[in-house]
């Protein structure tokens, strides 16, 4: 990995045990690196699973196959490649992912079907399969492995291993949620992160699970922005070993079901959060809040325009207080909006209200805010009780940097 981030926690998680969850790495070598890229993931038998999958329509053969696997809500292994994406390589991608899924369905007797697989890197480059073959071959036979040691394989640009967890009591039963997730660049997800995996040990139905799932993405990975761009291979799964002993849950009016939800929340809000503080050449961590909208999805789209745009993430990079960016992020992203009810402000300082500069503004407070890594930038509408809130980070030349250089 490269320099760590100055937005990094100081060390990964101490994450749990998950019972019916074994890790484990190895080297296929898909970049001309010294270092593990692929994480194997083994299942208990009966784990159910739930996914949400990229919208980009040139996706990976991964993704295609992941959406129809999903389908049948069970789960036996994971395999995790990096350096590689297999997006965009036609029938030879394909093929390549078949074949993975064959091979470690006959090591474990199960159908290809519940073997899942994920890829990230490079776009356009085929999945060797010699390499593809003699790497799941060593992850089978491999030693189990820490949290860490598989966060960290999954990494292309990050510059931090990332990880999180939960716990819930369900039926009396106290179940375990833990999760680790790769992302630093292409981020502005349409329906989860780059590449997150969330285990519990608790049993859940696949529908309640896929139920759990998507209501935690809205308010976590999808409520997250780098640079704008959404990857062709962003996948989040959710597996639920079923191990915890509690009384399955079924619907949301189950005991324990609302507090799952809570723990897998928490933990894909967390897993969000790390992926901003590591975006590429990032400095800055940015919340971003809308008040006042006509409704919330209309807030939702002013945030990330406020969000995504360079003018408004460069002058935070630079520490100004420029909070004309900011109506003009609110201005062209195409909501109700009127000038003259919009008030904007950075941390607790109230900048414009009304349209107009608040009356003896005093820049100094809202500069200092500026100078700290955690910044919060508003914008009430006045218009409705619409509200939302999404994170990014600066601009920096960092992030130029990075992707100049992405492929050498």
């Amino acid at each position: 990995m490269t320099t760590r981030s100055p937005l990094a926690p100081d060390s990964f998680p101490a994450l749990p045990d998950i019972a019916g969850v074994t890790l484990r790495v190895a080297r296929a070598r898909y970049k001309d690196w010294d270092r593990c890229d692929l994480t194997y993931v083994e299942l208990a038998p009966g784990t159910t699973v739930a996914g949400v999958f990229t919208r980009n329509i040139c996706c990976s053969s991964e993704v295609e196959l992941g959406r129809a696997q999903i389908k049948q809500g069970v789960g036996r292994a994971l395999i995790v490649n990096a350096g590689n994406s297999n997006a965009f390589t036609g029938y030879r991608g394909r093929e390549a992912v078949e074949q993975i899924m064959e091979q470690v369905a006959g090591h474990l007797g199960c159908d290809a079907s519940e073997v899942f697989v994920s890829s990230t890197g490079v776009i356009g480059v085929p999945l060797p399969k010699d390499k593809a073959r003699a790497g799941v071959e060593a992850a089978l036979t491999a030693e189990p492995c820490s949290w860490e040691a598989a966060a960290e394989t999954i990494c292309t640009t990050d510059t931090f291993a990332k990880g999180s967890t939960a716990r819930a009591i369900v039926g009396g039963t106290t179940v375990q949620v833990a999760g680790i997730v790769k992302g630093s660049g292409m981020i502005a997800p349409d329906m989860a992160t780059m590449l997150g995996y969330i285990f519990t040990d608790a049993t859940v139905t696949p529908a309640l699970l896929q139920e759990l799932l998507s209501e935690a993405t809205s308010g976590s990975f999808n409520s997250i922005t780098v640079d704008s761009d959404t990857s062709t291979s962003d996948t989040v799964l959710l597996f639920a070993t079923g191990k915890a002993g509690n009384p399955p849950l079924v619907t949301r009016d189950d005991p324990g079901a609302d507090a799952l939800y809570a723990a897998i929340r928490e933990v894909a809000l967390d897993l969000a959060h790390q992926v901003v503080r590591d975006g590429e050449g990032a400095s800055k961590f940015i919340e971003v809040q809308v008040a006042g909208a006509t409704s919330d999805n209309s807030a939702r789209r002013v945030a990330l325009s406020i969000a995504n745009s360079p003018l408004v993430k460069t002058a935070i990079a630079g520490e100004d207080a420029n909070w004309g960016r900011v109506v003009m992020a609110v201005g062209k992203a195409g909501e109700p909006a009127d000038r003259d009810r919009l008030a904007i402000r950075f941390g607790d300082h109230w900048v414009a209200k009304d349209g107009l500069p608040v009356d003896g503004y005093d820049e100094a407070p809202v500069a200092a805010h500026l100078k700290g890594q955690d910044i919060r930038v508003g914008a009430d509408l006045g218009l409705g009780d619409g509200r939302a809130t999404v994170w990014t980070c600066d601009l920096t030349h960092g992030y130029i940097s990075i992707n100049a250089d992405y492929r050498s």
